[in-house]
């Protein structure tokens, strides 16, 4: 049998979920994976390719090409964008599974637009990157298709719409392609400000044959309820059934919680939900998932068992959290806005972390090694939230599953990002099964805790980024309400009733609700959340900060290290001034803008040698990144507690961005490749769950203690070159009081260093520094001359010492191609 799939389009046109996926015994199923064959429109390139896998790194494996990422090469391979490509296979179907009465082809995901037709007859089209496709195989109806790449196919559907559906095209300092809007596909893939272009096509995720005789069960999605005397566990199932009624028995089991029950089942023919309660066993406690930080993340096995009929049994086992969670927007007093926090099992939790983005702009090269690397170092960071942007995938099923074993709140966003879309009905069709699939897959993780529509629509609406003509706004407004409210978020509120639902991010929340789902201001900071940028104000200035409810975007740019760089470019490209340099920049100005704000605080590299100051200027950028998102980091942290002229509360701060796409400048605490950056190791220590802050206010300096534990602590302010102070939460320190207490101090010539301990003298969290000048100007600074004193202990952790003539406050460790972590 020969199955063949052409990349192109055809012409013209407060509970908890736990997902089991459920194998009957009657059910045969043959995977598709492996050697396809791949061929592009012309016949001129047939190699073999394969799947899961695209186009590029087909050509990459055959070699056709060279490292996407090497160089410009992510220019030079535009070509393969713009062509058409040809998947096929040959394969034979056992004579048992052609007995079934019913074949499914089912492909997990194919990017994009395709045309899938078998033995020569087509059996469906697709157009979401996100969907998965289930197709019937017992008949083939012929279609006529006509195909073409995804970056043409984007450009036909914006000239044929009846009206301009903003933006036409990345700012061209990003190199990308055109009207991305208009395919439901990875939107950065078209290019981003921290990204390449790399339109990808291919089968992305698995294909395989199913085969049944009586009943295909799609998923079981139990729900738990927590209730006042105990929870109740309410299992869906989704069947499609090909014989006459089916009649049996289901049972639930919790053996960890001493619960089981037996109800009678009746499947009609058709595809159906149905649902089953269990009320869970209340002798005894039930342990509850927690983020990470404030409590463990404790499972309980659930076993399903179905008996439908002689021969037909069938059995799943999974695993079931337990846990609540609120979004809660209420008054706060002394301020006229709403409260914007997440309350789990009932505790307010201020969410840290940061934004996850692609790990890689080709999905079948990222490892689940990576996925895990990258979770695990936010955990070691001492995050327990990351926000999955809206302009990249919905993760794979083991991110997920990580999160939930590590405790890590997943803010999700929906596949929609820094653009308005389109509504026709066609469009609108396949988004919503988009939302009903990705719902209905990750509702069952206890990691997931909200559902958000789209990265900065609504804003961008609001404040016009589009430049959109006044009587026109109307149109664009009604659109998005249909796309976001009337369509995504009525869907989620069916399918999850378990967690909350933003239509955008950042957003005023209930009161951008009140205006019409687009706020006037959705800026304001005593609402909701918000995004905020400036690269032009002084980054250690904390009064330049909006004193927000939740900062869900925010940071810097840095450059990657020189080892990093060095595995995709060659010795002329070792210039900050070069073409290398200025191509691998997409944000506008982003090389002079990291300059000036090193510039502010730092002596800028003057080596003559040029690499070597290149190689530092690559380090200096690290060190301002990392200086300036600790000082906003530290300013949200601290806001927690006070409200200042109506503004403050702040409940969350998610930094942006988390990790890189490929080997560039970027707001990433983590390099392409694992490597943290120094933003990484400071986040290990402004995100610490006890955590002295200090900053100037006035003539006087002030420290705070910042804690996220449950418990009330009596700690003491450890303050070189004064000692013992006592912290209520609050110490307020003169300047000038500080440096006479020292004797020989100047702002030029002293900074502060402080540490919070205990009545037994020991310490709690990291110390923490205060420059009282920036570094540039100050006096006294020698070279350090640091010694490497040797290794110890010959296994994964390693001993280093160090010896330094002279004081070092910033220290970064480098080892050529290895990735290395440490602690200080």
């Amino acid at each position: 049998m020969l199955c063949k799939v052409t990349l192109g389009v055809l012409k013209g046109a407060s509970k908890l979920n736990v997902l089991l996926l459920l194998l009957l015994l009657l059910l045969t199923i043959i995977s598709l994976n492996g050697k396809w064959t791949l061929e592009n429109s012309n016949g001129t390139l047939s190699l073999p390719a394969e799947v899961p896998g695209c186009v590029h790194t087909a050509l990459l494996k055959q070699g056709y090409i060279q490292d996407p990422y090497y160089r410009f090469n992510d220019v030079a391979y535009g070509w393969i964008a713009l062509d058409n490509w040809t998947y096929t296979t040959t394969f034979t179907v056992p004579s048992d599974m052609r007995a079934k009465q019913r074949v499914m082809l089912v492909f997990e995901g194919i990017d994009t637009i395709s045309t899938v037709s078998l033995n020569g007859a087509a059996v469906g089209r697709t157009d979401n990157m996100f969907l998965q496709y289930v197709r019937w195989v017992n008949s083939h109806d012929p279609h006529e298709a006509v195909h073409t790449s995804p970056v043409r196919y984007a450009a036909q559907r914006s000239e044929a719409h009846s009206y301009r559906v903003p933006p036409d095209c990345p700012p061209e300092v990003q190199q990308g392609q055109c009207h991305v809007n208009y395919i439901r596909k990875e939107q950065s893939s078209f290019s981003w400000d921290w990204g390449p272009s790399f339109p990808t096509a291919g089968l992305w995720k698995g294909v395989r044959l199913e085969a049944y005789d009586v009943l295909r069960c799609f998923t079981t999605s139990p729900d738990i309820h927590p209730f006042t005397s105990g929870w109740s566990l309410q299992v869906e199932l989704q069947v499609e059934v090909v014989a006459e009624v089916t009649r049996g028995q289901l049972t639930l089991s919790l053996p960890g919680l001493d619960t089981q029950q037996t109800f009678p089942v009746q499947l009609l023919p058709g595809r159906t939900r149905n649902t089953y309660t269990l009320h869970v066993n209340t002798s005894g406690p039930v342990e509850l998932w927690w983020p990470s930080g404030h409590g463990d993340q404790p499972s309980y096995p659930l076993t399903l068992q179905g008996v439908l009929g002689p021969g037909l049994t069938f059995t799943a086992d999974t695993k079931v959290y337990f846990r609540t969670v609120e979004l809660v927007q209420e008054p706060v007093p002394g301020s006229p806005g709403l409260s914007f926090y997440f309350r789990v099992n009932g505790k307010a939790v201020f969410m840290k972390g940061s934004n996850w983005i692609p790990t890689h702009s080709f999905q079948d090269l990222v490892s689940p090694a990576g996925v895990r690397s990258l979770l695990e170092s936010a955990v070691a960071a001492n995050m327990n939230a990351l926000r999955v942007w809206g302009g990249g995938v919905y993760q794979q099923d083991l991110f997920y599953s990580l999160c939930d074993e590590l405790g890590v709140m997943v803010w999700q966003d929906f596949m929609f990002a820094c653009a308005l879309y389109p509504t026709e009905e066609d469009f609108m069709d396949s988004v919503r099964e988009e939302v009903r699939q990705q719902v209905r897959r990750l509702k069952s993780h206890p990691s997931v805790v909200l559902w958000s529509g789209n990265n900065e629509n609504e804003v961008a609406l609001a404040t016009n980024w589009f430049g959109i003509p006044g009587p026109e706004r109307p149109l664009y407004v009604k659109d998005y309400v249909k796309l976001y409210v009337d369509n995504i978020r009525a869907l989620v509120l069916e399918e999850d009733q378990s967690r909350p639902f933003l239509a955008s991010s950042p957003t005023n929340g209930l009161a951008s609700e009140r205006q019409g789902w687009v706020a006037d201001d959705p800026y304001d900071p005593r609402y909701g959340d918000t995004h905020y940028y400036s690269y032009s104000r002084d980054c250690w200035d904390w009064s330049a900060f909006p004193r927000t409810r939740f900062a869900s975007e925010y940071g810097f740019q840095s450059w990657p290290s020189f080892s990093t760089l060095q595995k995709v470019s060659v010795p002329e490209d070792w210039s900050w001034d070069g073409p290398f340099s200025s191509h691998r920049q997409h944000h506008a100005e982003g090389n002079r803008q990291m300059l000036e704000q090193a510039g502010l605080h730092y002596h800028l590299p003057n080596a003559t040698d040029p690499l070597r100051r290149y190689k530092h200027t690559l380090y200096i950028t690290q060190v301002m990144q990392a200086q300036c998102v600790k000082a906003q980091t530290e300013f949200y942290r601290r806001s927690r507690s006070e409200v200042v002229g109506g503004k403050g509360h702040t409940m969350g701060a998610l930094y942006w961005q988390l990790n890189d796409i490929w080997q560039a400048p970027s707001w990433s605490s983590i390099e392409f490749g694992g490597k943290w950056k120094m933003l990484h190791y400071f986040a290990q220590r402004f995100f610490a769950p006890v955590l002295p802050v200090g900053f100037e206010d006035g003539v006087s300096m002030v420290i705070y203690a910042v804690s996220d534990l449950s418990v009330d602590l009596n700690l003491t302010a450890q303050v070189w070159p004064v000692n013992n102070q006592t912290v209520g939460g609050e110490l307020l320190l003169p300047v000038d009081a500080l440096l006479k207490g020292c004797g020989n101090c100047t702002r030029r010539s002293c900074l502060l260093a402080f540490h919070l301990e205990d009545n037994h003298g020991a310490r709690w969290g990291p110390g923490n520094h205060h420059f009282l000048c920036s570094p540039r100007d100050a006096e006294g600074i020698e070279a350090p001359h640091i010694t490497i004193l040797g290794l110890r202990a010959p296994n994964i952790t390693k001993i280093l010492g160090l010896r330094a003539t002279n004081i070092t406050k910033i220290l970064g460790l480098r080892a050529p191609n290895i990735t290395i972590r440490y602690w200080v």
